[in-house]
């Protein structure tokens, strides 16, 4: 039996080599790094390759840790550029093991870039990114022609997000750029009465809002859900994906499944995976659940 996987589009920039022992080799443009992974609980297909890493992440605790060159030693910051279609990125390792991309989001880049060729407007179809972080799904629905909305809570995540406009091409105001809690921002759209053609959700498990406010996923999705169906156009769509939550594909698929009668939307829920390119029978890496819900133009069965 094959798990309910969502297609992984091509990705030249990026390549996951190898996994197993709990960690990923992996490379992003020409540089390879090894970051832990606790969801590769099989063994290493060619341990011998992973000695060409560049650099690895070295776990100090559950706060973080620090990155180590070829050489064993501590690794300084350090940064790079990565493309995808028409767009870059900077890739700058962070003592939280993050580097700045998702490469397995890029099966929902995909899918909003078809959404966008999809929908019919009189102008620009408007779009909403929550937990944006650094912005990739961002900077790449501006390209795909979306007005985009992109709200996070960390300073730091924002200007990383400005880089990365710059970076493609794009002028500094091509993106709203929102420093703010999603719930809080998300209510006062309401009551402003704006309305959106699509919606991304990436939340983490806890966080902090700029003001303090407190993230627990249990408890805090379904507010924000709630609060997020009431800024959808009639022909819309609304992406949910989550790491490191015990909450299964079913579970996400039954929330946005309160959205609409079911004759008139679509909702696909299952898992984002990583393709491994060591030799051997294709192995997937799961990297977090996903579930999509669409309706009217935006639904896939809308060709």
């Amino acid at each position: 039996m094959q798990p309910a996987t969502f297609d992984h589009p091509r990705f030249d920039a990026y390549e996951l080599l190898d996994s197993g022992g709990g960690e990923k080799l992996e490379r992003f443009g020409d540089v390879v790094l090894v970051r832990p992974d606790p969801q590769a609980i099989w063994r290493k297909r060619a341990p011998k390759d992973w000695k060409r890493a560049d650099l690895t992440f070295v776990r100090e605790s559950d706060r973080g840790g620090h990155w180590v060159g070829r050489d064993r030693a501590k690794a300084g910051e350090r940064s790079w550029e990565v493309a995808y279609g028409d767009a870059r990125f900077s890739i700058r390792p962070t003592r939280f093991k993050h580097v700045g991309v998702f490469p397995e989001q890029a099966s929902n880049w995909e899918w909003v870039r078809e959404r966008a060729e999809r929908l019919t407007t009189d102008g620009r179809p408007r779009l909403l990114n929550l937990f944006g972080y650094t912005g990739v799904a961002s900077v790449l629905a501006t390209h795909a022609g979306f007005e985009v909305t992109h709200v996070d809570a960390s300073k730091t995540s924002l200007q990383w997000l400005r880089d990365n406009i710059e970076a493609s091409g794009l002028d500094r105001s091509a993106i709203r750029v929102v420093l703010d809690d999603a719930l809080a921002f998300v209510r006062r759209e309401v009551r402003r009465g704006s309305k959106y053609h699509g919606i991304l959700l990436d939340p983490p498990h806890y966080g902090r809002g700029p003001k303090g406010e407190k993230w627990e996923f249990e408890a805090s999705i379904a507010p924000l859900l709630d609060a997020c169906a009431r800024l959808l156009q009639r022909d819309a769509f609304c992406v949910l994906s989550t790491y490191a939550i015990g909450t299964s594909p079913l579970a996400i698929a039954n929330l946005l499944g309160e959205w609409g009668a079911p004759d008139e939307r679509v909702i696909e829920a299952g898992e984002l995976a990583l393709p491994e390119s060591s030799d051997g029978a294709a192995r997937l890496l799961p990297c977090g659940f996903c579930a999509r819900w669409s309706r009217g133009a935006a639904s896939p069965d809308h060709s």
